[in-house]
């Protein structure tokens, strides 16, 4: 303690004696301060100094880096600055002159525009390539599946696949083939030998007590995209822009007709010298056909594949998937009907796309993502280029029967009627398999006055379909005022009379011209947005900007970009002398006066969008709907599972073993035999007693998902375990029903099952 005590009093001295000595010392220690901060001054500048003069040092050698470069590949930069200044004045001087100059995007005053090259890069090699007919095939990763999102009769029933005939798509679109895409681009051998192949290896090398099922089967040729992880069965191969000849003066429509019959007919006689005559046969055909061929067209001529071995292998790969998905059978690459698939898939696709932007309220163009931007681009241009991957003659067949529905052609049997046609889904194939007439023609007819010339003759008979099928039978709108459009009454009036003279008491009489032209103009829109879609991805011409805003439809603005009169019955009246005799043989037709007389199911124009079905606010009211239902092979014991189908409104009884049915020689449960009638293998169920949504996807595919019932605090109650009240929330029900719409229902199974793996032991298949 002493110690300490001495200590302290001894610091306390020394602190007294600073105290005393501080003010005496004080000018020195602001002096000695001022030195200091005068010795940071120049240190800072110093090193500011030096970091300048290594910035300028690293400068100098980077210029000396790029000028030593250049010198090396002065060839390399030569040629890119070219095709810059080739690519800029290219533009200019396919850039509208003026304001007021209309872009065209089909017919031989078609927009000219010079494509950029098109540089993609591989995901999984990431080695960016030019796309290129003749180069290396880059692939989209794609989904193909069966639908019935469109469908205007699901109790059609299923065809034989064996034996059915898909060339012609009935207006009620029964069920389809959509194709949709993640929009993730590879090398097609890279897809195959790094990926798919090692795919495929590893599922086998698995062991199948480990994992009975996965999100996706690979025997079946599924994979997910290497990226994303999304679903995919098939790879669609990316296409340039098919680059012909400038469209000089082109023939009209009745001289191009004669010149396609000429043509026809030489095909007709090639085609049966090819077929293979029995011992003892005659051929009873007309000696005068073989000379019949028009000048410069030469059907025994072999074209030239413009595209590379991958594209071409590339191109069947896509087709046979299609094929096989389509009409769920084994793949045959040889199968006449493998073009008729790729086209039916990308008219059905483009029809359901321009569908769900009318239901979103979204412009036509300008607000689709850019995977969908490049699907539809793919599969405009595939089904352009896949003659050139499966048999000519076939698919100049195809052609042949196309055309006559809408043209008589004496050589071809059992014609459907123009109510028994999809208008669309016509325009599509007669379109896409023209290039294989076409590739045996130098006679100067180019496929842009091909193109248009049929797109007339189908909009002419979606007209005609539209005014048999599609007037109300009491008008009670009143006409609005307005001067300029007695030319259209008249007209439209007239062609209805001439229908009606050819029918007789089988077309009823309609209202004034003004409630006629408004039922085609209404019912005719969507035909010609999905021709607007179609002829924008094969073509490449940019819209004009007004089809880029929500708003009123732009009927002058449509009809100019597809190079059509505001008036549509222009095209009949500037070519009555050939159309009537048309006319007149279509409505000759047993089909029309059969249907129209009650003999079969009649579509009208515009078709509805399907909506899932109407739910009640009150989750206790489906509660009672449910209580209700009893087993309808338990003799009227209750069901222990009661399901509700949200596309129908069928009442199942799921997850029973006295409901099971036989599907494709497997036992199955009420709701997976219910996907493949009403959903074409897809299925969006309501559980009621669990309010639980379930996703079904084929046999072995399926996921729970939040119903659309909320209690009062926002939550979902599946199970019923809390018991508070359910209320319906319009918006997570109008989320379930975009999914099914967009074709999206298997994408996010997949995506499920692959976060949960508790999903894949699930039998889905007995539910």
């Amino acid at each position: 303690m002493i110690r300490w005590i001495l200590r302290t009093v001894s610091s306390i001295k020394t602190l007294r004696k600073r105290t005393a000595t501080s003010p005496v010392s004080e000018s020195g220690g602001q002096s000695q301060e001022e030195t200091l901060r005068d010795k940071d001054k120049a240190e800072r500048k110093r090193k500011a100094e030096m970091a300048r003069l290594r910035r300028e040092k690293i400068m100098a050698q980077m210029s000396e880096m790029q000028r030593h470069f250049i010198n090396e590949n002065k060839e390399l930069f030569q040629q890119s600055l070219e095709e810059l200044e080739a690519s800029t004045s290219t533009s200019l001087e396919h850039s509208p002159t003026s304001p007021d100059a209309a872009l065209v995007c089909v017919g031989p005053r078609r927009t000219r525009v010079c494509e950029k090259r098109q540089m993609v890069t591989c995901i999984l090699c990431q080695e960016e390539q030019e796309v290129r007919a003749d180069g290396r095939a880059m692939v989209l990763a794609a989904f193909v599946q069966r639908s019935t999102v469109m469908a205007k009769n699901r109790r059609r029933p299923p065809h034989d696949p064996e034996k059915y005939d898909p060339l012609f798509m009935h207006p009620d679109l029964s069920f389809g083939t959509h194709t949709g895409s993640c929009g993730h681009i590879m090398h097609s051998h890279c897809w195959q030998s790094l990926y798919f192949e090692a795919v495929q290896a590893k599922e086998q090398r698995r062991q199948q007590r480990l994992r009975v099922h996965t999100s996706y089967d690979v025997e079946n040729g599924e994979f997910l995209c290497p990226l994303c992880e999304c679903l995919s069965n098939t790879v669609i191969p990316l296409l340039p822009l098919s680059k012909g000849p400038a469209s000089c003066e082109q023939p009209g429509l009745t001289q191009w007709l004669k010149t396609i019959g000429q043509q026809v007919k030489a095909l007709h006689s090639a085609h049966r010298k090819l077929k293979p005559t029995s011992a003892g046969a005659v051929d009873d055909a007309d000696p005068l056909e073989d000379c019949a061929s028009p000048e410069g067209f030469r059907p025994d001529q072999t074209p030239k594949n413009p595209y590379s071995a991958t594209i071409k292998e590339m191109l069947t790969t896509f087709g046979t998937a299609t094929y096989k998905v389509g009409l769920k059978v084994h793949p045959n690459e040889q199968d006449p009907r493998v073009p008729i698939m790729c086209w039916g898939s990308c008219a059905y696709t483009i029809q359901s796309i321009e569908r769900l932007l009318v239901d979103e309220e979204k412009p036509l163009f300008g607000s689709l993502p850019c995977r969908q931007e490049d699907c539809l681009r793919s599969l405009a241009r595939f089904g352009s280029a896949c003659w050139t991957a499966s048999s000519l003659p076939s698919v100049q067949g195809h052609f042949i029967r196309l055309l006559a529905a809408l043209i008589p052609d004496p050589q071809v049997e059992s014609s459907p009627s123009i109510l028994d046609v999809d208008m669309f889904h016509l325009l599509v194939g007669v379109v896409l398999s023209y290039r294989s007439v076409h590739c045996q023609d130098s006679s100067g007819l180019s496929v842009d006055g091909a193109q248009l010339h049929l797109f007339h003759l189908v909009t002419v008979a979606h007209i005609v379909q539209i005014l048999l099928t599609s007037v109300p039978v009491e008008t009670t709108m009143e006409q609005e005022s307005g001067g300029g459009d007695d030319e259209v009454e008249e007209g439209v009036c007239h062609l209805y009379n001439l229908l009606r003279t050819h029918l007789g008491s089988a077309l009823r009489e309609a209202g004034s011209g003004w409630h006629l032209w408004l039922c085609v103009k209404t019912g005719i829109l969507p035909y010609l947005r999905a021709s607007a879609l179609f002829f924008h991805h094969l073509n490449g011409v940019p819209p004009p900007p007004e089809l880029h805003i929500v708003g009123p439809c732009h009927w002058e603005q449509l009809c100019g970009y597809l190079c059509l009169p505001s008036n549509l019955l222009q095209l009949y009246h500037s070519h009555r002398d050939l159309l009537d005799p048309l006319l007149q043989w279509w409505c000759s037709h047993s089909g029309v006066r059969e249907c129209l007389q009650g003999g079969g199911p009649v579509v009208s124009f515009p078709r509805e969008s399907n909506r899932l079905i109407d739910l009640p606010d009150d989750y206790s009211a489906l509660i009672n709907q449910a209580s209700c239902f009893a087993c309808p092979k338990s003799g009227g014991e209750k069901s222990r599972a009661p399901t509700l189908c949200l596309v129908c409104g069928a009442m199942l009884c799921s997850q029973s073993y006295c409901c099971q049915t036989e599907l494709e020689g497997e036992d199955v449960g009420a709701c997976t035999g219910h996907t493949f009638t009403c959903g074409a293998g897809v299925g969006i169920f309501l559980r009621v007693r669990e309010s639980q949504v379930l996703f079904l996807a084929g046999k072995t595919k399926g996921c729970f998902y939040a119903p659309p019932y909320l209690d009062d605090y926002g939550e979902t109650d599946q199970g019923l375990r809390r018991g508070n009240p359910l209320h319906l929330c319009r918006e997570r029900y109008r989320k379930i029903q975009k999914l099914w719409r967009q074709h999206s229902i298997t994408e996010e199974i997949g995506h499920a099952q692959e976060a949960n793996q508790t999903l894949v032991g699930i039998d889905w298949q007995h539910l």
